[in-house]
């Protein structure tokens, strides 16, 4: 028995009925892409800004630990990739926060050792610097140099001074305007027993600069 042709009206309808559900998927995807606050897409955003401010918080962490484990005259660099941490828009609609900054410090984590935080916060208004807890902000990473940091002001080239929420102590660390970021930030880590424990991050190499000196 021969194929019985379809009608152009029922092509027509079978025609439209693909074409509704593949509008319905674009607008859905559309919404999604956009990052909605009331959607779960903005709580999506706001996971993968916290595993890139944990990433990065890592990659400074490693590199410090590998020249310290080498010794005084050491250098190491590393390279972290950013994407979420550099557009202040995603900042503001992942994280609630207005006018978002970076803030980088080093510094102890309960009695784990000193380590590296990256934090987002707020650059208009009060921020706090939480360390766990539903609210937590501030992501931690170890390393094998054991120094506070975040109480010596003179470390920090573009020093500003936030406050721990858990036990009300202050914070000095880098404030980094997240535009500023380049898509692959370069991590240079040396001992130079000559010169002080220093932070720097210049915007215009797309490079954070780093000098550690246990003896000093």
């Amino acid at each position: 028995m021969g194929l019985v042709p379809k009608r152009r009206g029922q092509i027509s309808l079978e025609f439209m009925l693909v074409f509704s559900i593949m509008l319905i998927m674009l607008l859905y995807s559309i919404k999604n892409v956009g990052f909605d606050e009331s959607s779960p897409s903005s709580e999506t955003l706001a996971v993968q800004i916290a595993l890139e401010e944990k990433n990065l918080a890592d990659a400074i962490s490693g590199t410090i630990s590998q020249v310290y484990a080498q010794g005084p005259g050491s250098k190491a660099t590393a390279y972290a990739r950013l994407v979420y941490l550099r557009n202040p828009k995603y900042l503001e609609k992942g994280l609630n926060v207005v006018n978002p900054r970076i803030f980088i410090t080093y510094g102890p984590y309960l009695s784990e050792g000193n380590g590296t935080y990256v934090v987002v916060v707020n650059g208009t208004g009060t921020s706090e610097l939480i360390r766990s807890g539903e609210n937590r902000n501030a992501f931690w990473s170890r390393a094998m140099y054991q120094e506070d940091l975040s109480m010596n002001s003179s470390v920090w080239s573009s020093g500003v001074t936030l406050t721990w929420a858990d036990d009300g102590t202050t914070a000095h660390g880098l404030n980094l305007d997240p535009s500023t970021l380049p898509p692959e930030l370069r991590i240079v880590v040396e001992w130079n027993p000559d010169r002080g424990d220093s932070w720097l991050y210049n915007a215009t190499a797309g490079e954070l600069r780093i000098n550690i000196n246990p003896g000093e």
